[in-house]
């Protein structure tokens, strides 16, 4: 994590338009097809959440934006990513952890596994610290919401995707995705290239 003049990124522009916006994040709504990370879920006995968090991380991990983020009147640009997990812990209660993003799937999933587990145990947040930048995510598995739109609270300025429970269709499973992100990170237009992204890599999903 270091602090960098906005002028000297592809976001100095939007930095000077969107830094002191009253409320500066922007939603996307879309539905995507999951079928193949379902499929990929039950034949090798793998957390659905946890796939689709590395899709998550892995259309991220090529697209410079995510690696930028405005904090109070500064930017700050990182050198790995990270998702952040919402884990339901032993007592009913919730707590959060970050799980570190990894191109290899197997390593992602020990991680997953590991950090997930320990979290339910301990009731504890788990943070990597400020050598990563953070995706949230948020599963709520009990009800297929469209969507949702997170508070903003001008401290957390992360993106952040929410899902519920996928759709069974004849032919496909389909699952609507919302994803907030800050208007310095990123514009329209580059958040759809990471919705698109995400929808290809979900497509060429392989373990």
């Amino acid at each position: 994590m270091k602090e960098v003049n906005p002028n000297d990124t592809s976001r100095g522009k939007a930095f000077s338009m969107w830094k002191n916006a009253p409320q500066p994040m922007v939603t996307f709504f879309k539905t995507f097809d999951v079928s193949k990370i379902v499929k990929l879920s039950r034949r090798n006995d793998m957390k659905f959440n946890m796939l689709l968090c590395w899709c998550i991380g892995r259309s991220a991990r090529d697209i410079r934006e995510f690696y930028y983020l405005p904090i109070g009147d500064s930017l700050y640009e990182y050198d790995k990513l990270a998702l952040n997990v919402v884990v339901k812990t032993h007592d009913g209660s919730i707590s959060l952890c970050d799980i570190p993003y990894s191109d290899d799937i197997r390593e992602f999933n020990a991680d997953y596994l590991r950090i997930t587990n320990m979290v339910y145990k301990t009731n504890e947040n788990y943070e990597l610290g400020d050598d990563y930048n953070i995706i949230g995510t948020s599963s709520i598995p009990t009800c297929d919401i469209d969507g949702a739109v997170n508070m903003y609270s001008g401290k957390y300025n992360n993106p952040f995707l929410v899902w519920g429970k996928y759709r069974s269709g004849f032919f496909k499973k389909t699952l609507p995705i919302s994803f907030q992100f800050h208007h310095v990170q990123m514009d329209g237009g580059d958040a759809a290239n990471y919705l698109n992204t995400l929808q290809k890599v979900m497509n060429n999903i392989n373990y």
